[in-house]
């Protein structure tokens, strides 16, 4: 596991592919031509069409001490259902930016960025047997950019016995990734750059992340990580996926159909016993909850990203 420092370096790797510079800003708002993400927001970019912006705002909304609580909640709706009239709102980007400056807003940020990003990607790091920090940065890198298990099956070794040792594992995983970036729809073969980077630190025998570190031209140091936070984009959606599934919670009218059935099935076979009978209603947030409580995940009663990912959906 990495330690702090190893942590925030890798942090600032990402943040300067996205940005050129290790500071990052909890009110920014960015809407990019041709991202398939849409709108994105604060340090951690969360994007409109993965979902993320919602649970990031929800999160927010649910704060006693959240300042902007009141101003945000009335679009709340419209952030689950991703609609992407949201893009263009210019009131709502402007609360966006407003609220970058609350401290609850802040917190939230850096709660919700190690859930939904940096722990998960260490933990599939792990699993399959990356523990050096520099290749837990490129499998963080890939969680935050998209298409992990898209280039996993093209790097064909597993490490280990019968397999390759790691080193040599994420030297493939490098080539082979930059190779599926280089052949999707621009402008996501210009970000190719991330993984020559990455190229030269292997190169350099940089697996430790040792301080200073020069990447894409921008020094990371002591006092440059001391001086920061940290600010990631999750861009390189592949345009040929299928639309994201929808964001289940209890609403009034309950939401029905076959994806909350498919939620229930799931948290069945996850030991969570249910009719699964297509509507979310207050029994399926009761188990909901008691599923992220048993993976450490926030206790909201909400099934996005996160939770389908840890419910296998």
């Amino acid at each position: 596991m990495m330690n702090a420092t190893q942590k925030r370096t890798a942090q600032a790797i990402v943040n300067v592919f996205e940005t050129g510079r290790v500071a990052g800003d909890y009110g920014a708002v960015t809407l990019l031509q041709g991202d398939f993400g849409h709108l994105t927001y604060g340090r951690s970019q969360t994007t409109l069409g993965s979902g993320n912006l919602f649970l990031l705002i929800k999160a927010y909304c649910d704060r006693a001490d959240a300042n902007f609580a009141n101003e945000l909640r009335p679009f709340l709706a419209d952030l689950s259902t991703r609609n992407l009239d949201l893009d263009r709102n210019m009131q709502f980007r402007e609360l966006l930016r407003q609220a970058g400056g609350d401290p609850a807003m802040r917190n939230e940020q850096d709660r919700f960025f190690d859930a939904h990003y940096f722990t998960p990607a260490i933990g599939t790091a792990e699993a399959r047997g990356v523990i050096s920090a520099l290749g837990q940065a490129v499998v963080y890198d890939s969680f935050i950019q998209g298409g992990f298990g898209k280039v996993t099956p093209l790097v064909g070794a597993t490490i280990g016995p019968g397999g390759v040792d790691e080193r040599e594992w994420i030297q493939k995983y490098v080539a082979a990734r930059k190779d599926w970036l280089s052949r999707l729809k621009p402008p996501l073969p210009d970000t190719v750059y991330r993984m020559d980077a990455f190229a030269s630190l292997i190169g350099g025998g940089y697996w430790d992340l040792p301080l200073n570190l020069t990447v894409h031209g921008v020094v990371i140091s002591p006092e440059s990580l001391n001086d920061s936070t940290v600010i990631v984009r999750a861009s390189a959606v592949d345009p040929s996926d299928p639309p994201a599934p929808p964001i289940l919670y209890l609403t009034s009218p309950y939401m029905r159909g076959e994806e909350v059935r498919k939620a229930q099935e799931a948290l069945n076979t996850n030991g969570f016993p249910n009719s699964r009978d297509g509507v979310y209603g207050p029994f399926t947030e009761a188990l909901v909850k008691l599923f992220q409580v048993s993976k450490s995940l926030r206790e909201d009663g909400v099934v996005g990203p996160a939770v389908r990912a840890a419910l296998g959906l």
